[in-house]
């Protein structure tokens, strides 16, 4: 696989000369996954992002592939059953990176759920789910419960529910999904917007693009296309004129991060909010995060924010939950808000909104996907990719192959189960003992990258001697590694998407930003523009997700 941010210029000129059988628009989750199921059933595949990889909705959400407990409340059985299969089967392709999570369900005297509900639900939704038997429900009692997580408010808990779901990184889903579609033949180019379109006969067959890096036009020729833009969908569909009938309800969740130490929940938990609402609870590293809101966006979808009102939304929440935190806006360490690209149904709230999603297809071809969950996306892939096929059937006399990515591990493994990702953590381990770094870090560099830790520590080992710490030997062999192999073109590229520290290790960010701006700067052969705009960027990003909703 080759996917280094140096061979960048290749990948544009190789795009520009061929066509292709289908190019998807759209670098989330959704896109990734359909590039992946193209390219291995053998389509020419391109896909194209207008920002970096995963930089919409696919870095911003809540960050579990679970089953939508809730969605079984609205009586959206199928909705339960098909993505309570798709986590166990995203959980087999990467491991690594789809971690088991035991939920803790608190019961409330006036909550969401009753015991009898609780029960019958969790019941229902392990089948539904396809839980094995280890996994399944257990009812606790109030003092289970408190065992369970001694800081839930004693006063209000009178029982819970402890039930299986799966924790992620959306972004590294999403990267490892690309890589994986890049392996299978696939040209993936971030930083690539759609700026219109191109006709034959009255059907779409080109994308005019604009390279954002270098500001020269790019246009990719292709027998179908597929809009996977996420909350950018219709704003494609506009553009081909064909933006009627169902449109987009966009819906904003905000995330707060705290660190462990001022929320030291023992577990994941999803519990009740006065307003009738739920959100969960998850520990992750140095740090816990709380969400998510569910509210109504008509803002800047380029430019999310988390305001205020959200943050004291669920500080407040915390607090009643958890009634002997006490928690303020200030021990807020991070945050993160994105939108969510929901089918418009009229009458209904923001978080009545179904989650389920839909293909729209307009007079000229053009194929668009919108709605879903992160947990559904492969399916989401399937469904659109088997129509794409079938036109490609009838038009070009292509044979029709069937999906094959239920079986196709992610790169960063593969792994047998979730036992070898633990032993391979454990040798990484022994192998950073010795240099003096900690368990955090082989913890973080698996479940950031998985076997790929392997040619990190390799140059890791080459570097360190030249490096005054052994914390920087490492970041540099990392920042290595992301340009060669998950074409990194920014500051922002590495700190958000690719590793995640602004959301789970802020702090890491303060103390090495300068390091890391000289070291791309170097390698990327910035000049002093650049690297100011670079500086700026860091600064402003950190800004906007741990001080500006505190003023």
């Amino acid at each position: 696989m080759d996917f280094s941010t140096f061979n960048r210029p290749h990948f544009i000129q190789k795009a520009v000369g061929s066509q292709y059988d289908l190019l998807v628009i759209g670098g989330g989750i959704t896109g990734a996954g359909i590039a992946l199921d193209a390219a291995s059933r053998g389509l020419k595949t391109a896909l194209v992002e207008k920002n970096d990889f995963s930089s919409g909705t696919s870095s911003k959400s809540t960050k579990l592939i679970h089953g939508g407990l809730r969605y079984l409340k609205q009586f959206e059985v199928a909705l339960v059953r098909e993505v309570g299969q798709e986590r166990a089967i995203v959980h087999k392709l990467a491991p690594h990176l789809v971690t088991a999570e035991k939920m803790l369900l608190p019961l409330t005297e006036d909550g969401t759920f009753g015991k009898l509900m609780t029960s019958v639900g969790l019941m229902v939704y392990d089948i539904l789910a396809g839980v094995e038997s280890a996994d399944q429900r257990i009812m606790l009692d109030k003092n289970e419960a408190l065992e369970k997580e001694p800081l839930l408010n004693k006063e209000e808990v009178i029982g819970g529910g402890l039930y299986a779901e799966y924790r992620t990184d959306d972004s590294r889903l999403t990267m490892e999904a690309i890589k994986t579609a890049v392996s299978h033949g696939a040209i993936c180019l971030n930083y690539t917007e759609v700026i219109d379109f191109k006709y034959a006969d009255g059907k779409v067959n080109k994308a005019i693009c604009k390279d954002l890096l270098t500001d020269e036009e790019v246009i990719i020729s292709a027998k179908k296309i597929v809009s996977a833009a996420g909350p950018w969908v219709d704003e494609l569909r506009d553009k081909d004129g064909s933006l009627k009938g169902k449109k987009l309800h966009l819906t904003k969740g905000v995330h707060l991060v705290f660190p462990q130490n001022k929320l030291p929940v023992k577990q994941a938990i999803y519990f009740d909010v006065p307003d009738g609402r739920m959100i969960f609870a998850i520990p992750r590293g140095k740090i816990t995060y709380v969400g998510t809101t569910d509210t109504d966006y008509y803002g800047d979808k380029n430019k999310i924010l988390t305001e205020k009102a959200d943050a004291q939304y669920l500080i407040d929440s915390i607090n009643n939950m958890f009634n002997d935190i006490n928690l303020t806006i200030d021990d807020v360490a991070s945050t993160w808000a994105g939108v969510r690209p929901l089918i418009h149904e009229e009458g209904k709230s923001a978080s009545e909104l179904s989650r389920k999603d839909e293909i729209f297809e307009s007079g000229s071809g053009l194929l668009s996907i919108a709605g879903g969950k992160l947990t559904g996306y492969r399916k989401m892939a399937e469904k659109i990719v088997d129509v794409v096929m079938e036109k490609l059937e009838d038009s070009e006399g292509l044979e029709f192959v069937k999906c094959k990515t239920k079986t196709i591990a992610f790169s960063g493994g593969p792994f047998e189960h979730a036992e070898a990702v633990a032993q391979y953590r454990e040798s990484i381990g022994k192998r950073l003992s010795s240099h003096k770094l900690n368990k955090y870090h082989a913890w973080y560099l698996v479940a950031t990258y998985g076997k790929q830790s392997d040619p990190i520590l390799e140059k890791f080992n080459e570097l360190e001697s030249q490096f005054k710490s052994a914390e920087e030997a490492l970041l540099e062999a990392e920042i290595e590694y992301c340009l060669k192999n998950e074409m990194v073109a920014s500051a922002l590229d590495f700190i958000i998407r690719r590793t995640g520290r602004l959301f789970f290790d802020i702090d890491s960010i303060a103390q090495h930003k300068e390091f890391i701006l000289n070291s791309l700067s170097k390698k990327l052969n910035w000049g002093i523009e650049r690297e100011n705009a670079q500086q700026e960027a860091i600064d402003l990003a950190i800004f906007e997700a741990s001080e500006i909703f505190k003023g």
